[in-house]
């Protein structure tokens, strides 16, 4: 609301005055010289990674209002805001982190239309009443910081809810333990990024992060599990698994994870990295025996699940496309595991949940439509269901082995989610919103297009095309593409009418399934990382030269987006091509990878893009750094470039020192906008307002730079 009230305030003050909105300074280069392996790297904004220097903060403040204010001007911004609010507010509410007991308790967020933030609620059963829990709006009444729910952890039977809240987006959890009747239980936790019960429920297992400081480089190093019992203080609180169990070699880097699980009755030791393969150990439920390693990086293994006489691994080792292994309780190693799901011939295994009846899993099929099986106890041959609709995306949840309760979830990119109960038996699927479902009928005349592009070197990407039935293929569509391609995550197929508000206005929107991500597999994702980034952002040019070529786009009218290490991704598209854009936008992007190390949160993502500490993938890490690739004398297309003064994940100044450097060099006259939010981070815990402005900032500035005659503001208004 602070931040919406400035936006509205300043919207005002520029009708009133009718002044042009004068551009502000650029920021002037003290240039430092590092060297890598042999390498001279000129820096010439490095003085902007001092967050606490003055000069920097007022820089990027400046540029903050500047932005705020040209934003602002864009006619047609406030309509798209309005349409975004009127379509969010057709269904009652908004649902997720939906968890339920083993006696059928349910807890989950829920956000209704005139809700900021998902709110807690309760109920018993799906029919059962529901009441409210815990609004973070009221949380803590003293204090002018907007509080998001980001974690929901019941107990076994539903008594009690462990719930974890976070302050204007910094990720400093505080953990607050809940009854039925949202009563306070015990003291508030502080530090906390997640917890489980422990066996007898009469505590908890939490990670805690060292500091408060998003800059602190010991924040997430070294990071440590304690044990918190109920009823006494945080202080009393005794450390159960870290590196302090020398004999599991927990590197800094790499955090520990503690889960005690009831069906074998065990706790299971994880660490964790980036790196999607688990190190797994298993310990007695006191944690009084030695701990046994179950898993090593070398066994791949992603995900694993319990029944009272098994474990079941998901790996891609010697399976790109994943499969699954099962182990039984006398023999738990991976090693001593056979395959139970084989990989799939057409597809990625990507998904899985164990009933009382038997197994079932996904297969996403070239990365935009998926199928489930199921594998029955009592037979070897998986059984694809017969869904009641088809489905880019789907996923599947259970309460666990000891139930046969189990729900589909299926949704697409012009199909909004549907939530069904299954019966195994009948065959039958059993509609089960959580919330009345919304219509949107003018997405009706939206299709859909699934089309392989041919890449730099001819390796065939996946790309979602989605527009309007009626436009004309003759160049002269707005486009927008998205991507991210890091991780091995995928994107989409998703619902999004925040996305799809871009559709209305003409667009065509645009997904490529760059390498990177996880949509074909775990090779795919390879194929993307450390010194194989280049493929990533390639991918994405060839599927704007594909849409300029077809006739969906030109590149007077062509934009993109992305964010995180999405920001790698469009950085390096807009510097390595700028001619085959209008507009870019890398939101809190990860633009100055050759500096990601000297971040709280870079060493801990060395596994995805490198070390600077080796020579090989210094290179990769060079040749994927936006800012390093900005040339002087180059006509960059115009850019709105966003950060958050409380990211945690990537640091304010790695896009303030992009902004600044394209500022200098561009010799275009787009503009390159540098917007930071002084109140969040990373975009996590971010308000629905918040969000709602971010997507209309940035459709609106891409509208304005296509020539979409409703959002161009009067030519002598702005610098």
């Amino acid at each position: 609301m602070r931040k919406l009230m400035s936006l509205l305030f300043l919207f005002t003050s520029l009708v009133l005055t009718a002044q042009q909105i004068a551009k502000p300074e650029k920021a002037n280069p003290k240039p430092v010289t590092d060297n890598y392996h042999g390498t001279d790297l000129e820096d010439p904004y490095r003085y902007m990674e001092d967050l606490d220097d003055p000069e920097v903060i007022n820089w990027m403040k400046s540029n903050t209002n500047y932005a705020e204010a040209v934003l602002n001007a864009i006619p047609g911004k406030k309509e798209m805001i309005g349409k975004i609010e009127e379509m969010d507010s057709r269904t009652a509410s908004r649902i997720n982190s939906l968890s339920i007991t083993d006696n059928d308790m349910y807890y989950y967020l829920k956000t209704r239309p005139q809700d900021q933030t998902g709110k807690l609620f309760f109920r018993k059963g799906y029919d059962g009443k529901e009441s409210l829990l815990l609004d973070p709006e009221k949380y803590n009444s003293e204090s002018d910081k907007i509080y998001t729910i980001t974690s929901i952890i019941p107990d076994k039977m539903g008594n009690r809810v462990a719930v974890i809240l976070a302050p204007d987006g910094s990720e400093n959890g505080e953990l607050v333990i809940l009854d039925q009747s949202g009563k306070r239980i015990g003291e508030k936790l502080n530090l906390v990024q997640y917890a489980n019960w422990t066996a007898n429920e009469n505590s908890l297992y939490y990670l805690k992060l060292n500091s408060s400081e998003i800059s602190d480089m010991d924040r997430q190093m070294n990071q440590k599990v304690y044990e918190h019992r109920l009823g006494t203080s945080q202080s009393e609180d005794k450390e159960v698994f870290s590196s302090s169990n020398s004999e599991l070699n927990i590197k800094p880097e790499e955090f520990p994870i503690l889960i005690n699980d009831k069906e074998l009755n065990m706790n299971f030791g994880l660490v964790v990295t980036v790196n999607k393969a688990l190190k797994i150990y298993m310990n007695e439920a006191d944690l009084s025996g030695d701990w046994q390693t179950l898993t090593t990086p070398e066994d791949q293994v992603s995900d694993f699940s319990t029944t009272e006489d098994a474990i079941y691994y998901m790996t891609f080792k010697d399976a790109p496309n994943f499969r699954i292994v099962k182990s039984g309780k006398g023999s738990p190693k991976f090693v001593d595991g056979k395959t139970y799901i084989p990989e799939p011939e057409n597809g990625t295994l990507d998904g899985y949940a164990i009933t009382s009846d038997g197994l079932y899993y996904t297969v996403k099929e070239n990365g935009v439509e998926t199928k489930i099986y199921f594998k029955s106890n009592n037979d070897d041959v998986p059984q694809q269901l017969d869904l009641p609709l088809t489905a880019g995306t789907a996923s599947v949840s259970s309460k666990g082995p000891d139930f046969s309760d189990i729900w589909v979830s299926l949704t697409g990119w012009t199909t909004p989610g549907k939530r069904f109960k299954y019966n195994p038996e009948t065959k039958e699927f059993t509609n089960e919103p959580m919330s009345s479902e919304a219509e949107y009928p003018e997405l009706n005349d939206l299709v859909v297009k699934e089309v392989m592009v041919s890449s730099h070197d001819g390796v065939k990407v996946p790309v979602s095309i989605i527009h309007n039935k009626n436009i004309k293929l003759d160049g002269n569509n707005p486009a927008t593409m998205y991507g991210y391609g890091s991780y091995g995550i995928s994107s989409g197929p998703f619902f999004s009418p925040l996305m799809l508000i871009h559709t209305l206005y003409g667009g065509v929107f645009v997904v490529p399934h760059v390498r990177g991500g996880g949509e074909l597999g775990d090779a795919w994702h390879r194929a993307g990382q450390k010194t194989n980034k280049p493929n990533t952002w390639k991918d994405a040019i060839a599927t704007a030269e594909y849409l300029i070529d077809k006739g969906y786009t030109k590149p007077e009218k062509l934009s993109f987006f992305g964010g995180s290490a999405g920001g790698i991704l469009v950085g390096r598209a807009v510097t390595e091509r700028p001619d085959l854009f209008s507009a870019v936008a890398p939101m809190v992007g990860a633009m100055n990878t050759v500096r990601m190390e000297e971040t709280p949160n870079g060493p801990v993502n060395a596994p995805e893009f490198g070390t600077v500490k080796d020579a090989e993938e210094f290179k990769g890490l060079l040749e994927m750094d936006s800012y390093h690739h900005v040339e002087d004398g180059t006509e960059y297309p115009a850019m709105l470039v966003t950060s958050g003064i409380n990211d945690p994940r990537v640091i304010a100044w790695e896009p303030a020192k992009f902004a600044a450097r394209a500022q200098m060099a561009n010799a275009s006259d787009d503009p390159i906008l540098l917007l930071t939010d002084f109140d969040s981070g990373h975009g996590i815990g971010d308000t629905k307002a918040e969000n709602f402005e971010l997507f209309a900032n940035i459709f609106s500035f891409f509208y304005w730079q296509a020539d979409h005659p409703k959002f161009q503001p009067p030519a002598d208004l702005i610098d």
